[in-house]
């Protein structure tokens, strides 16, 4: 990893509110962004955020979230997610984050990832789908 991937880094980033975001499940005069995508949208601002940092052959995985979210943004609105690198503890790197759309406030929680190695990676996983295979 590079000397660069240090507490203070920041970034924001913009998301439009699509049908694909949203929950459907209320009807559609009812859509709103869904949780499960404002994660998926605090990950990738995250990853985005130590990428250029963590060098050549390695990437970084999720492996914990906290979560809250406080406010409905509707279809069509976006949501700016801004993310803070908190804490680097060897490979394990820690966030906080916060999402507002137009109006309010949405969202807000911490967020922990692992650099790891893609090539490693790769080769653990095929070992365990040789074994689920087997078994």
């Amino acid at each position: 990893m590079s000397d660069t991937l240090k507490p203070g880094l920041t970034a924001t980033c913009r998301i439009d509110v699509d049908t694909a975001r949203t929950i459907g499940f209320m009807g559609e005069e009812l859509r709103v962004y869904s949780t499960p995508s404002l994660l998926y949208d605090v990950e990738v601002a995250c990853r985005d955020l130590i990428l250029p940092h963590v060098g050549e052959g390695k990437d970084s995985v999720g492996t914990r979230v906290e979560l809250d979210h406080v406010g409905a943004t509707l279809l069509g609105m976006w949501v700016e997610i801004t993310v803070k690198l908190t804490e680097v503890n060897g490979p394990a790197v820690t966030f906080e984050f916060s999402a507002r759309d137009a109006v309010e406030e949405v969202g807000r929680g911490k967020h922990n990832r692992f650099v790891v190695g893609v090539e490693k990676t790769a080769q653990r996983l095929k070992a365990k789908q040789a074994k689920a295979a087997g078994g």
